[in-house]
C-alpha cells in the first residue's frame, strides 16, 4: 500500500480549473519530482498533500501513523529563538524517544525478562533508525555549517535574511525526516556547494520526498519520478529529467502537428542533456578510478599523494588556460581593482577584460561578492581602488528586485511606453501579444498591472522586457529565479540567439553549463579564478582534490594516533576481557543457531512457542553484539601495537 493516495482530486479557484480529476500515489522511498508552468498547479497539489488546502473533489487516503510535512516558500518563526534552538525544537520528539530509549535500556539491565519493556524498546529502535535519530548533535552542527548558518547559531532568527531563513527551515526538516518530506524549490537561496550537500543527504537518507524544482540537475539526480501539471492534468514518467525529457518527446510526436516548435526545442535539449551526462558519467567515473588507484598506491608508497595532486593541479589550471578571442569590440576592461563591503573583502586586484559576444558565469559561494561585480560593472558602485574602463555601447541589467518594472503600469503600457501594440525585437518588428505569447503570457495579460503578478510572472516580464530592448551587453543577477522549466528553456533560446555579450550569476549548474563559456569563479577572501569549460566539470576538480586532500589527512591522522598507542599497553581488564570473550561468543552463537533452527522446525516451536523462542532469540542477540564489538576494539587496539 502507498503512504499517501490522491484520488480524483480536483480543484478550482472561482471559475479557474486548476486541477481536474487527477490521481497520485507516493510509496515508501519515492523521490517525486513535480513539474509544468507557474500558475499550473505545482504548489496547489503540494498544498493538497500537506492537507492545508482542501480539494474541491476527490479523496485523499494517508497511511495510519504517517506524518506530512512540509517546507513553505516563507517559514514562520519564533523570533525569540536562537537558529540552534529553532533547530532543536524542531528535533525534539527525536529528542525524547532517545532519552526514552536510553530510560528503557537501563530498566532492562535490571529486568532482562520483561516482555513489555523489550516490546518498547525495540519499537523505539526502530523509529530511531528509520529517522537516523542516533547521533542528533553531529547532524545539527553539520547542517548548520554546510547551510552557512554557523555565525547565527546562537543569535536570534530575527536576524536571518528571507533566503537565510528559508535554509533554517530546511535545516530543522532534514533532521526531523517526517515520513513524507515536501519542499517547494529547495535549491533558492542555496549556492552549488550547499545543494551538492542537499542531494548528499537526501540519498544518503532515503527520504521518501516530493518536491518541486528548476533545478534540472538536482531533478535529474534526485528524482525516481517526474510528475508534470499540464492542463489541468497529471503525467506520470519514470526517472528524472532526462527520462522525462525522453518520454515527453515521444508523447509529443503522437499528438497534433501544433506541437512541432514545442518538439523542436524539447528535442534539442535532450540532445544537449545527453552529451552532458553522457561527459558527467565519463568524467565521474575517472575521478572515482583515479580516488580509488592514489588510495591503493598510498598503501604501498604515501609519497605518492602529493605526485597525483600535482598532476590534478596541473589538469585544473590547463582547463583554466585563456582561449584565444577573435578581434572583437571590448565592452569592459577592469585593472586591479579591489572591493570592500560590510569590512569585509570582496575583490582583490582582479583585471580582466570582457569581449562582444563572451558568455561568462559568475558563479560561488554566497556572500563572496557576485552580484558586487555586476553593481561594478553598471557603475551602481565604484571600487576601492583600480579602475573600469567601458566602451560606448548600451547595457541591459537585470536584478533580482526586478528595479525596471513599475507596479502602477499594464503590461503593454511596460513595452510600449510611447503608445502603440509593436515592439522591435532583435531587429524584427512584432506585435507585443505576439512577443509576449513567447514568454508564455496569454493575450488578456495586456491590460494586467505589473502590480499584481506573481514573482515568476515578473521575472517573466523583466526578462522579455530586456530582449525587446536594443542593447550589446546583458547583465543578469540570478534570472533563473522564480521561473519554470518552459520559461527557462525560452531565455536559454534568447541568449543564444544574442548578439552582444552576457555576463551572470547564477546557482543553477545546468543554466551555467549551459549558456557560460567562461566562469569567473568567487573563491571568498577576495580571489577570482577565470576558467574555460563547463562549470560542471570545475565542480569535479574542486571535488577530487577535496577527496585526496581529506585522504591525505585521514593518512596523517592514521599514523598520529599510531605513533601515540603504540607507546600504550592494554591493561589487565582488557586482557583479561581478551582472553575470556571468544568462548563467550562461541556459546552465544551456538545458542542463537539452535534458537533459529528450533523456529525453522514446526515440532520444535509447536512445543516451546513462537513468542517464547523469538523473545529468547532476541535477547542473545542483543548480548552478542556489543560482546563482538568489544572485542574487535580491543583487537584493533592490539594490532597497533
Amino acid at each position: 500500500m502507498a503512504l499517501l493516495d490522491l484520488i480524483e482530486i480536483s480543484k478550482s479557484y472561482e471559475s479557474e480549473k486548476i486541477l481536474e480529476e487527477i490521481n497520485l500515489f507516493i510509496n515508501e522511498k519515492e523521490r517525486i519530482a513535480v513539474i509544468g508552468k507557474n500558475g499550473g498547479g505545482k504548489s496547489t497539489l503540494m498544498k493538497i498533500i500537506n492537507q492545508t488546502l482542501e480539494a474541491d473533489n476527490g479523496r485523499r487516503v494517508v497511511k495510519s501513523g504517517i506524518k506530512v510535512e512540509m517546507l513553505e516558500q516563507n517559514p514562520n518563526f519564533d523570533e525569540s529563538k536562537t537558529v540552534r534552538e529553532y533547530i532543536e525544537l524542531q528535533l525534539a520528539e527525536l529528542t525524547q524517544k532517545r532519552l526514552e530509549y536510553e530510560e528503557i535500556s537501563l530498566k532492562i539491565m535490571q529486568d532482562t525478562q520483561n516482555d513489555e519493556l523489550l516490546k518498547r524498546q525495540f519499537e523505539t529502535a526502530s523509529y530511531l533508525d528509520a529517522h537516523n535519530a542516533w547521533n542528533l548533535d553531529d547532524k545539527i552542527k553539520r547542517v548548520i555549517g554546510e547551510f552557512d548558518l554557523k555565525e547565527y547559531e546562537n543569535k536570534s532568527v530575527a536576524l536571518l535574511s528571507g533566503g537565510e531563513r528559508r535554509r533554517a527551515a530546511l535545516a530543522g526538516l532534514l533532521l526531523k525526516k517526517p515520513d513524507i518530506l515536501l519542499l517547494d524549490e529547495p535549491t533558492n537561496h542555496l549556492d552549488v556547494y550547499m545543494t551538492a550537500f542537499l542531494e548528499e543527504m537526501i540519498l544518503k537518507e532515503n527520504f521518501t520526498l516530493v518536491f518541486i524544482s528548476h533545478d534540472r540537475y538536482f531533478i535529474d539526480k534526485i528524482a525516481t519520478r517526474t510528475i508534470e501539471i499540464d492542463n489541468c492534468k497529471l503525467r506520470s514518467f519514470e526517472g528524472g529529467y532526462a527520462k522525462y525529457l525522453s518520454g515527453k518527446e515521444a508523447l509529443l510526436h503522437s499528438m497534433q502537428k501544433e506541437h512541432e516548435n514545442l518538439l523542436k526545442l524539447l528535442k534539442s535539449e535532450e540532445e544537449w542533456l545527453r552529451r552532458g551526462v553522457k561527459a558527467r558519467l565519463k568524467r565521474d567515473e575517472g575521478r572515482k578510478g583515479r580516488v580509488y588507484k592514489l588510495r591503493e598506491e598510498a598503501k604501498k608508497n604515501p609519497s605518492c599523494i602529493r605526485k597525483i595532486k600535482l598532476e590534478i593541479e596541473r589538469e585544473k589550471h590547463n582547463f583554466n588556460q585563456e582561449k584565444s578571442v577573435n578581434k572583437q569590440k571590448m565592452l569592459f576592461e577592469l585593472e586591479n581593482i579591489s572591493k570592500n563591503l560590510g569590512g569585509k573583502c570582496l575583490i582583490k586586484n582582479f583585471s580582466m577584460r570582457i569581449m562582444q559576444k563572451e558568455r561568462i558565469a559568475v558563479v560561488g559561494k554566497n556572500g563572496t561578492g557576485k552580484s558586487t561585480l555586476l553593481k561594478l560593472l553598471i557603475e551602481e558602485l565604484k571600487p576601492d581602488s583600480g579602475k573600469i574602463q567601458r566602451g560606448e555601447f548600451e547595457t541591459g541589467y537585470f536584478d533580482q528586485q526586478r528595479q525596471m518594472l513599475n507596479d502602477d503600469k499594464d503590461i503593454l503600457e511596460t513595452f510600449c511606453p510611447n503608445g502603440g501594440d509593436r515592439v522591435d525585437v532583435q531587429g524584427k518588428n512584432m506585435h507585443v501579444f505576439g512577443y509576449l505569447k513567447n514568454f508564455l503570457f496569454p493575450k488578456e495579460y495586456l491590460d494586467k498591472k505589473i502590480g499584481i503578478l506573481s514573482g515568476g510572472e515578473k521575472n517573466r516580464v523583466a526578462l522579455a522586457l530586456l530582449f525587446a530592448k536594443k542593447t550589446d551587453c546583458l547583465i543578469l543577477d540570478e534570472p533563473t529565479n522564480d521561473l519554470d522549466i518552459p520559461t527557462i528553456n525560452i531565455l536559454e533560446e534568447y541568449i543564444q540567439n544574442y548578439h552582444g555579450a552576457v555576463l551572470f550569476v547564477s546557482h543553477d549548474r545546468y543554466f551555467v553549463d549551459k549558456i557560460a563559456k567562461k566562469l569567473l569563479i568567487f573563491e571568498g577572501s577576495g580571489r577570482i579564478a577565470q576558467s574555460y569549460g563547463s562549470y560542471s566539470e570545475f565542480l569535479e576538480y574542486e571535488n577530487e582534490l577535496k577527496e585526496i586532500e581529506n585522504y591525505e589527512k585521514e593518512l596523517t591522522d592514521s599514523e598520529g594516533a599510531k605513533q601515540k598507542t603504540k607507546s600504550q599497553k592494554l591493561s589487565y581488564k582488557e586482557s583479561q576481557e581478551y582472553a575470556a570473550l571468544p568462548a563467550e561468543i562461541e556459546e552465544l552463537e551456538s545458542e542463537i543457531k539452535r534458537l533459529k533452527e528450533c523456529l525453522a522446525n514446526p515440532e520444535c516451536y509447536q512445543k516451546l512457542g513462537i513468542n517464547e523462542l523469538t523473545k529468547q532469540l532476541f535477547a542473545k542477540e542483543s548480548e552478542l553484539e556489543p560482546l563482538i564489538e568489544r572485542y574487535l576494539e580491543i583487537e584493533e587496539k592490539l594490532a597497533q601495537f
